[in-house]
C-alpha cells in the first residue's frame, strides 16, 4: 500500500524530473530567434516611431546607429560569457582584444596605407596569434591570479595606446578612421543601414559560433572545468588546452567585434582599452544571466541602450524640473545603471535569462 508520504515523495520526484519538450515548445524555442532576427533585419525599412525610446523613427540614422551599437555590444557580451559563464574564467582584459581589432584595422588603412581586405586579413591573424600567446601565459595560473594577469596585460595595452608610440594610435585623442580608407557604402550618414546590417550579421555569427562550440565536445569539457577542474584532470583531459581554446575563440570573436565597432563609430577610442570597458562586459553578462548566450545578448542590449539613453534623459526638461534630491542622481547614467544592477542581482539573481523559467514556475 502506498502511503500519503510515499505518494508525496513520488510526486515530488516526478516534478523534479526534466520533462521532454513538447513540439510546441520546441518550435517556439527554435522559431522565436529566427523571427526576432528577421524583424531586426527589416527594421531599416520601417518608419515606426517610438517617442522616448528611440531618438527618431526606426529607420532614421540616429535610431539605426543606436541599435547597431546595441547589437555589437550584445555580441561582445556573448563572447565574454563564453569565458566567464561557460568556462569560469574571470578575465579583466577582454577589452584588449576589442581594441586590438579596432586599432589594427584603423592603423593599417589610415597609417600604413593598406587596402581594407588586407587590413581585415591582418586583424584576423592578429586576433588569433595575440590571444594564443597571451593566453598561453595567463592560463598557467587560475582564479584571482588569472584575473590579475589579464588585468596587467590589458593595462599594458592601454598604456601603449595612450603613449602613442610612433604616432600610430593618436594617444588620448584617439585615431579617426580616414573616410577614403573604407568603401563608400560604409561611410556617411546615408549608409547607416548598411552598418546596422553588418552589426546584426556580427551578432548572428557570434551566437552561431558559440552555439556550435558549446554543443561540441570542448563545450562539454568547458562546463566540466567550470564545475570541477580537478575532476577533469583525473579523467585524463588536459584542462589547460581546453581553457586556452575557449580563451582564443572568445578573444578572436571580440577582435572581430572591435572591427565592427570601428566602422560604426568612425574611429578608435582609447576608452575601449581600459579595464572599465571589460567591467561593463561583466555587468552585461550578470544582468543577462551567466552561462546563457541569449541572456548575455539581452544584457548587452539593455546595458548599452540604457547607457546611451540615460545620458539624454539626464539632460531632458523632465529631469531638470525635478527637485534637487531626484535631479542629481537621475542626471548620472552610471548611478541609475548601478541601482538597476543591484536590483537585478538581488531580486533576479539568475539574470534576464531566468525570468521565463521563474514565470513558468509561478504559473504552474
Amino acid at each position: 500500500m502506498t502511503t500519503t508520504a510515499d505518494a508525496s515523495e513520488t510526486a515530488t520526484a516526478d516534478d523534479l524530473r526534466p520533462r521532454p519538450d513538447s513540439p510546441r515548445r520546441r518550435w517556439i524555442r527554435r522559431g522565436a530567434p529566427v523571427a526576432a532576427f528577421a524583424v531586426l533585419a527589416i527594421l531599416p525599412f520601417s518608419t515606426l516611431d517610438l517617442p522616448g525610446l528611440l531618438p527618431g523613427p526606426a529607420n532614421s540614422p540616429g535610431s539605426l546607429q543606436l541599435l547597431a551599437v546595441c547589437l555589437v555590444f550584445a555580441g561582445l557580451a556573448a563572447t565574454y560569457d563564453l569565458l566567464f559563464g561557460r568556462t569560469g574564467l574571470l578575465s579583466f582584459g577582454h577589452a584588449l582584444y576589442v581594441a586590438l581589432g579596432s586599432y589594427t584595422v584603423n592603423i593599417a588603412v589610415t597609417k600604413l596605407g593598406l587596402t581594407l581586405p588586407a587590413a581585415l586579413l591582418l586583424a584576423v591573424l592578429v586576433g588569433l596569434v595575440v590571444p594564443a600567446l597571451l593566453g598561453a601565459v595567463a592560463l598557467r595560473v587560475n582564479g584571482i591570479a588569472f584575473a590579475m594577469v589579464t588585468l596587467a596585460t590589458a593595462q599594458v595595452g592601454s598604456i601603449l595606446v595612450m603613449s602613442d608610440p610612433g604616432r600610430l594610435t593618436g594617444g588620448e585623442e584617439g585615431l579617426p578612421l580616414a573616410p577614403d580608407a573604407i568603401p563608400a557604402f560604409l561611410s556617411g550618414v546615408a549608409n547607416t543601414a548598411n552598418l546596422y546590417w553588418i552589426a546584426l550579421g556580427y551578432l548572428i555569427v557570434v551566437l552561431a559560433v558559440i552555439a556550435w562550440v558549446v554543443a561540441s565536445e570542448p563545450g562539454r569539457v568547458w562546463q566540466a572545468i567550470r564545475e570541477n577542474e580537478r575532476r577533469v584532470s583525473v579523467l585524463g583531459l588536459p584542462p589547460y588546452r581546453f581553457r586556452l581554446l575557449a580563451f582564443v575563440i572568445a578573444s578572436f570573436l571580440a577582435t572581430l567585434g572591435g572591427v565592427v565597432h570601428l566602422f560604426l563609430v568612425g574611429g578608435s577610442s582609447p576608452q575601449i582599452t581600459t579595464s572599465n570597458f571589460t567591467l561593463a562586459f561583466l555587468v552585461m553578462v550578470v544582468l543577462g544571466g551567466t552561462g546563457s548566450r541569449w541572456g548575455a545578448m539581452l544584457g548587452g542590449v539593455l546595458y548599452t541602450y540604457l547607457d546611451h539613453r540615460l545620458a539624454a534623459l539626464g539632460t531632458s526638461d523632465a529631469v531638470a524640473g525635478l527637485p534637487e534630491v531626484l535631479r542629481a542622481p537621475l542626471s548620472e547614467p552610471l548611478f541609475v545603471l548601478g541601482v538597476l544592477f543591484i536590483v537585478m542581482v538581488y531580486f533576479l539573481p539568475g539574470g534576464l535569462a531566468s525570468l521565463a523559467a521563474r514565470l513558468r514556475g509561478r504559473t504552474r
